[in-house]
């Protein structure tokens, strides 16, 4: 009995220093029963660290989303399911970040008729706090069953177009837009993306029914400030469509449809929309609008806009129409720059323009690049900057001007910036401490 109590009193291994803390065996229970009885707001600050650095990033967000708000266990979360985080993009919010992704992924992946929507629903409540902008860069179409394997009497030769304009309606947005009520940027491609050897048109069609939807949503997300609608086949009917829905809209400042089929109507409901809207930035590149939607656009610009930015790149508004927004110029005092890259302009509009920077005081960048405007549209840009002090870039490459009046040019304009940084640094150095 004695060799047994001194063997038991005496065993190395035994120690004080091994006996965890009552606290600490606590917090470990914790977080061991976390997901059936999550214990976490009545804990005190330093204990709620310890137990969320040790939950798991698989717990369901029923469980988490409104309840853990500590940044580094939202971190865990992104670096272990994405590759490349930058926080920065998020407001610096790792939990922004991640409802954001997450919320982006079932998007892309949603198949209307087989993905369940509850999936979207569900998640709503849980994300809806945290997510302020949306990019969705593709969108799936339904599944649909090949029709000439199930017709037997159809020969190998014809053509399978009669089957390939079944209207094919994406997720439908109206159920999600709405009812998130801090979300200020929507970035939305309907295609696509990485198809590969199934390539085939209807994956990359934008159809009517899907426009009415988006716009119906977009009329209700009323703190939206950026809406990007990029490469989805928008024409004229639905750039209607959609402007008929954010007219008189209270936020929107920043529209992007570059990429799209708009043609002369579009950009005449568009002129519209500036006339009636908050917009500062307007970006119709790569489009179909010739001089009589540069036309509308000018119209607009010269009566009543709080546009500051116009892109109309790739786009053939050709001289009438870029004279048209020249004029247009000569009172408009908000614009501060357009791109007029690739619209087949030439020395008429350069002609123009030689008043407009002999005048306008507000332009600060003017792209005329991969036009015709000559020798002699250059000389007339050269005589109308002579007394410019505003205009800080005025892009020329590709345009015929002779080198001569391009160098001229290019030593008026970096003048100009020089005087701009020159005075930033005044002020700077002049604001009281």
């Amino acid at each position: 009995s004695y060799y047994t109590r001194r063997c038991i009193t005496e065993d190395p291994s035994w120690s004080l220093v091994t006996v965890p803390h009552l606290t600490e065996l606590c917090l470990q229970h914790i977080v061991h029963n976390f997901e059936k009885n999550p214990i976490f707001d009545r804990l005190l600050p330093a204990h709620q660290r310890k137990v969320a650095d040790r939950l798991s990033t698989g717990l369901p967000l029923t469980v988490t989303a409104n309840l853990v708000s500590n940044e580094e266990y939202w971190k865990r979360c992104c670096v272990e399911r994405w590759q490349v985080c930058d926080v920065s993009n998020y407001g610096d919010s790792w939990k922004r970040m991640f409802f954001e992704r997450h919320l982006e992924n079932i998007l892309k992946c949603f198949i209307p008729i087989i993905t369940d929507p509850n999936q979207v629903k569900e998640l709503i409540p849980l994300c809806k706090d945290y997510v302020r902008k949306l990019e969705v860069d593709q969108f799936l179409p339904p599944l649909q069953v090949d029709r000439k394997e199930e017709r037997g009497d159809l020969s190998d030769t014809e053509s399978d177009t009669e089957f390939g304009d079944v209207p094919m309606q994406h997720y439908d947005l109206r159920d999600l837009i709405p009812a998130l009520p801090h979300l200020e940027e929507l970035h939305l491609t309907y295609g696509v993306k990485d198809c590969g050897m199934n390539f085939e048109w209807n994956l990359f069609n934008f159809t009517d029914q899907d426009c009415s939807n988006l716009a119906a949503a977009v009329k209700k997300c009323r703190n939206l400030k950026v809406f990007k609608l990029t490469r989805s086949k928008v024409d004229d009917d639905k750039t209607k469509l959609l402007v008929r829905n954010l007219m008189d809209h209270p936020c929107l400042v920043d529209l992007n449809l570059s990429h799209n089929l708009i043609r002369d109507k579009g950009a005449k409901a568009l002129g519209k929309l500036i006339s009636h809207s908050k917009l500062e930035t307007l970006d119709l590149c790569n489009n179909q609008i010739h001089h009589l939607g540069a036309q509308a656009l000018a119209q607009a610009l010269a009566e009543k806009s709080t546009l500051t930015y116009l892109n109309l790149r790739l786009n053939c508004v050709e001289d009438k129409g870029g004279e048209a927004i020249g004029r247009a110029l000569l009172t408009n005092t908000t614009l501060k720059s357009i791109h007029l890259g690739s619209n087949n302009l030439s020395e008429l509009t350069a002609t123009l323009f030689s008043q407009v920077l002999a005048q306008n005081t507000t332009l600060t960048s003017i792209n005329f690049s991969c036009n015709h405007l000559g020798l002699n549209g250059g000389k007339q840009l050269l005589e109308g900057l002579a007394d410019n002090k505003t205009l800080t870039e005025l892009d020329l490459r590709r345009t015929e001007v002779d080198q001569e009046a391009e160098y001229l040019i290019h030593q008026i304009v970096w003048a100009n910036q020089e005087a701009v940084r020159l005075g930033s640094l005044q002020h700077t150095v002049a604001k009281p401490i």
